[in-house]
């Protein structure tokens, strides 16, 4: 139905990297959403009224928050399309962010409150009355779920989009959790034990689960997360197809929300070439990682010598000192500088986050191995930390 839909009120329903077309989706998918959990709502609340059961009850109302979920995702996507304004000059898409912790919050909620309703019921049991009516009303609601599940979580990938991920990871819980109440209304017919109770603090428990997950999940982005392996892989190859661009390094990239991706880089380029030529190179770099992956980047030139015997043997043996040390550190922007007296090696080394052993401590060690293998020289070393 989604992809009917989408072919028919959303144009170039192809091209997700429109900021026009997320939206699209982001208001197609909410606006179903709402309409299908109201419906759930209203069916399970029927359904928990005929077979006095709390459990069917809570999870009416689960319902019922999921549809205020979807309106809160809803003004999350138009709100988020906002154009820049000279306040907000990265645009408004970290809202799209903002609304799916709402949604998670709201999760958080719903299973807390159901906690409450199943404890209650607990110390004051009322039987519970299992019909077909009530069962068949459940098992629509288990197929509508799992319908909604599967298109927010095929949509939330296509547009990335992680409001639309916590709303795939709510509707899979809904799913689990009406079974469990489908399965303990059925067992409640052959034993006078209070199922239906226990059944509720199970679902609770569930929620409570997919909620904290959901929190994390969405709340990542917000905080400053690294970005995936494949993004900076592509990001790599796309750099690297020109034909000086050697390397690249110092690679951040500032998360402003969906379609509004900032990245800034260093490519490593020969020092003897044009510089308008290279000048040239890494504008058309920039042209194609924002054509190709939709960001906008900003690459620094770093010069480098290519052609010096000498200095490509040293840095060939500090590559090798480095790796012996420890293989998860890399360096870039080697220089030599000679003396009277001694030449200066200067680089930068990069560690990964949470490295065991700090930036002082990796200076120091290998300044002395390099010292100690490389005859008459210094080593002067920046040590930063990876931002990827």
């Amino acid at each position: 139905m989604v992809t009917l839909l989408s072919k028919i009120f959303i144009k170039n329903s192809e091209d997700i990297q429109s900021p026009a077309v997320r939206r699209a989706f982001g208001t197609l998918c909410s606006i179903i959403g709402i309409f299908l959990n109201i419906l759930m709502f209203a069916g399970k609340y029927i359904a928990g009224t005929i077979a006095h059961s709390v459990a069917i009850v809570a999870d009416a109302f689960n319902n019922l928050s999921d549809a205020a979920s979807s309106i809160i995702t809803l003004l999350g996507f138009r709100l988020a399309g906002k154009k820049p304004d000279p306040d907000h000059p990265f645009g408004h898409g970290r809202i799209e962010y903002l609304s799916g912790v709402a949604v998670s919050l709201m999760i958080l909620v719903m299973g807390f409150e159901l906690m409450k309703s199943s404890v209650t019921k607990i110390f004051n049991p009322e039987p519970v009355e299992a019909s077909w009516l009530a069962g068949g009303i459940m098992v629509v609601a288990i197929l509508i779920k799992l319908y909604m599940a599967f298109y927010n979580s095929k949509v939330g990938k296509k547009i990335d989009s992680a409001a639309m991920a916590a709303v795939a990871a709510d509707s899979l819980s809904d799913t689990i959790s009406t079974v469990v109440v489908l399965v303990a209304m059925i067992a409640s017919k052959f034993t006078d034990f209070n199922i239906d109770a226990y059944a509720g603090i199970f679902v609770a428990l569930l929620i409570l689960k997919t909620g904290i997950e959901s929190v994390r999940d969405t709340i990542a982005p917000l905080l400053g997360q690294a970005p995936s392996k494949e993004f900076v892989e592509q990001i790599e190859s796309i750099t690297l197809e020109q034909e000086h661009i050697l390397a690249i390094h110092d690679l951040i990239v500032h998360d402003y929300g969906p379609g509004r991706v900032f990245i800034s880089l260093h490519a490593e380029v020969p020092g003897d070439e044009d510089v308008f030529v290279l000048h040239d190179e890494i504008d058309n770099a920039e042209v194609e990682l924002k054509k190709r992956l939709g960001c906008e980047a900003t690459i620094h030139l770093d010069p480098v010598c290519v052609n010096d015997e000498d200095i490509n043997k040293m840095k060939e043996t500090v590559g090798s000192i480095i790796n012996k040390f420890d293989e998860q550190l890399s360096f870039h922007d080697f220089r030599m500088v000679p003396g009277e007296t001694h030449t200066n090696l200067i680089f930068d080394v990069v560690v990964p986050a949470k490295y065991k052993m700090s930036n002082d401590a990796v200076h120091d060690a290998l300044k002395a191995e390099i010292e100690e293998h490389c005859f008459k020289c210094f080593a002067v070393i920046t040590v930063e930390q990876s931002y990827i």
